[in-house]
């Protein structure tokens, strides 16, 4: 009991809330009927004239936003028929078919991803991606030649189909390693001078390709890490150039391997001189006066410029580039695919044209400390992430052996870690923890006054949020990670606990957002058990715990739910140790034995049986409780169901870390029946 497990951020699968879970497999009138918009598009796609075969590449990127319309176009082998007009002689043509597989592989779901790369979409892409790197130099070519795109245009709708694909793909990844297209993503990279929307359009994609990427590591040079270490030494002031070096120190984080280890010392000072700048900027602050910016420029235009026709026919990459942000964003703490998604149609923002640099500006800069947030909590994890949906592990002896014979040895999984010495420095050195708790508050009135007000910022809303539940998590991370005098000591600590709880109980629409709620009770049940390790006072109230009671029982989400019985068993645990607490001993202890014997979940089950031996260990104000509450014999009353429903749903249900540990909770209750009982004959 008490141990947790860090949360290690990867990047996430695709998918995308409305769409079918297996979207290929699904059939439906429109699939069967060959008039259908898909028959009809996919067949203008062979016309011999580039403005059809255009249209019908933008027309498809369109589409396929609709999820119902993506089984059609995959029963029709739409990726086959639209992988070679990525070659396509026009580059119009290129651009709004690199688009359209780009909205395809983004609203398509992870399975439609795998589709695509088993199709050999990557072929195509891989080709034109070389083409255009050729091409970023050529002032003119015959191709080129009064066409309205630019080889950076095309070239940045092919970065963004490369990256949706790594997303999701495993096999994409081992493509990209054997195609050697780390080369093309540097190229893009060094055009940040030139055009800044492709080199972080390539910033995303290099972040994102060498997590966990050991093939990648052995292969970069020194070369590699001279561009990422360029962009993190340049100057610029600008947020989307905060960005751009944000991404950059991502990448370095994650190839670190491959650094001797004098030149790690030095790199690692450069990552959180990075880190630390994005998050001192404070954007409550610079969206108000990004947007004041925005409305005394645009106020001195005298006339409102026409969209160009240039900027009307890149629906194919960009109409749904919020909603693929949207559902980068729900991979918080391993979620998985498809699950619990918020994401709809109406959440898709139109088309951000160029022209709006201030809006552009105050979304570099959310993104940038989203991401360096992202970065801090996997400096601060395990490199051995667990993808149980049970967040936590119990107490039990861990010599114990489970119920499949195995020792439950796998400490590293759930023990505070210990910082290097160095990055422990490091971090500390530059104000990390203080910086990430700043985030970790609402983010400012004025700021979200004006977004909500302004429909065409209203896109930040949800962006500032997200900067709110990562750095909750991050804090998480860090109080596991820290030893205490580095975060305050004693008063520090019950600064951030005071903190936390406002954040918890500040208004009745907190308790109703999960991810967010997710992030703050994760953060207060790392934060309570160190302070109950070092007998600091806690100092919450019954009506606080009333509301842990109803989150435990109350909330879909399981980890929710884990995190409220566990912040009740450490908060009691807690009292037990002090006078005249028992009345409030009874009430989370009847609050625990409901959720263990009620509960559907096992895992919740044992999560309150775990939470309960806490409680009720040791003391006179838990011995007095436990009797009034029928403990006893209540908890011999669940045994047999506990033991039978165990047997029953075990294996077909939990994986085999989760059976591990109900079996261990199943051994501790029938020792602490054991020791009530012996208690009772005193």
């Amino acid at each position: 009991m008490g141990k947790t497990k860090n949360n290690k951020f990867k990047r996430p699968s695709f998918s995308s809330d409305g769409l079918p879970a297996t979207p290929v497999k699904q059939t439906g009138d429109e699939s069967e009927d060959e008039d259908s918009p898909a028959a009809e598009l996919l067949d203008k796609l062979q016309s011999p004239s580039a403005d059809v075969r255009e249209y019908a590449c933008a027309s498809i990127s369109r589409v396929v936003q609709q999820s119902q319309t993506i089984p059609g176009f995959l029963q029709r082998d739409a990726v086959r028929k639209i992988g070679p007009l990525l070659l396509d002689r026009s580059l119009a043509v290129r651009e709004t078919a690199a688009g359209a597989l780009r909205n395809l592989s983004a609203c398509g779901g992870p399975e439609v991803c795998e589709d695509m790369v088993r199709q050999d979409a990557l072929t195509p892409l891989s080709a034109l991606l070389r083409e255009c790197c050729t091409g970023f130099d050529m002032s003119s070519s015959p191709t080129m030649k009064g066409q309205k795109r630019t080889v950076e245009d095309v070239a940045n709708e092919a970065v963004n189909l490369l990256w949706n694909l790594c997303e999701s793909s495993s096999t994409a990844v081992s493509v990209f390693n054997k195609a050697g297209l780390l080369d093309v993503l540097l190229h893009c990279l060094q055009r940040h001078p030139q055009n800044m929307e492709l080199a972080i359009s390539a910033g995303h994609c290099m972040h994102t390709v060498t997590e966990e990427n050991e093939e990648l590591v052995r292969s970069v040079n020194a070369a590699v890490f001279g561009v990422l270490e360029n962009i993190l030494s340049t100057t610029h002031t600008s947020m989307e150039y905060t960005l751009l070096r944000t991404l950059a120190a991502g990448s370095l984080w994650n190839l670190k391997s491959g650094l001797s280890s004098a030149q790690q010392s030095q790199t690692l000072t450069a990552l959180a001189t990075t880190l630390s700048h994005s998050l001192s900027l404070d954007a409550g602050e610079l969206i108000p006066e990004l947007w004041r910016a925005e409305s005394a420029r645009l106020s001195k235009e005298t006339t409102s410029a026409t969209e160009s026709d240039h900027t009307d026919a890149r629906p194919a990459g960009h109409e749904a580039e919020e909603m693929e942000e949207d559902v980068r964003d729900e991979k918080m703490n391993g979620r998985k695919p498809n699950e619990r998604m918020s994401k709809t149609k109406n959440d898709i923002s139109d088309l951000l044209p160029r022209d709006r640099l201030e809006l552009r500006e105050a979304k570099a800069l959310l993104s940038a400390q989203q991401t360096s947030l992202e970065i801090i909590v996997n400096m601060c994890c395990s490199d051995e992430p667990s993808d149980d949906e049970w967040e936590e592990m119990s107490s039990s002896d861990e010599s114990e052996v489970c119920a499949d014979g195995m020792s439950d040895t796998n400490s590293s999984l759930f023990s505070p870690l210990c910082l290097s010495a160095e990055l422990h420095t490091i971090l500390l050195n530059h104000s990390i923890p203080q910086q990430v708790l700043k985030k970790a508050e609402f983010p400012s009135a004025a700021a979200l006054e004006l977004c909500s007000k302004y429909p065409t910022w209203k896109c930040l809303l949800k962006k500032m949020h997200r900067v709110q539940c990562r750095a909750l998590t991050c804090l998480h991370n860090i109080l596991s990670s820290m030893d205490t005098e580095s975060l305050g000591g004693a008063s520090g600590l019950q600064a951030v606990a005071q903190h936390l709880s406002s954040l918890v109980f500040s208004s009745a629409e907190a308790l109703k957002d999960e991810e967010f709620l997710e992030a703050v009770t994760s953060a207060l049940r790392s934060l309570l058990q160190i302070m109950a390790t070092k007998n600091i006072p806690q100092g919450m109230t019954p009506q606080q715990l009333m509301i842990f009671c109803e989150a435990a029982t109350s909330y879909e989400l399981v980890s929710v739910r884990v995190n409220a019985l566990a912040i009740l068993g450490i908060t009691g645990s807690s009292l037990s140790k002090e006078k005249n607490t028992a009345d409030t001993l009874q009430l989370i202890g009847n609050a625990l034995l409901n959720i263990a014997m009620k509960d559907s979940n096992l895992v919740v089950c044992g999560e309150a049986l775990d939470a309960l031996f806490d409680v009720f260990a040791d003391g006179d104000e838990a011995e007095k409780a436990g009797k009034n509450l029928n403990l006893l014999s209540s908890l011999k009353a669940l045994q047999p169901g506990f033991r039978a429903k165990l047997r029953k749903e075990g294996r077909g249900k939990y994986s085999p870390d989760q059976l591990c540990v109900l079996d261990n909770i199943r051994i501790n209750l029938k020792r602490f029946i054991s020791y009530l009982e012996n208690l009772q004959r005193k």
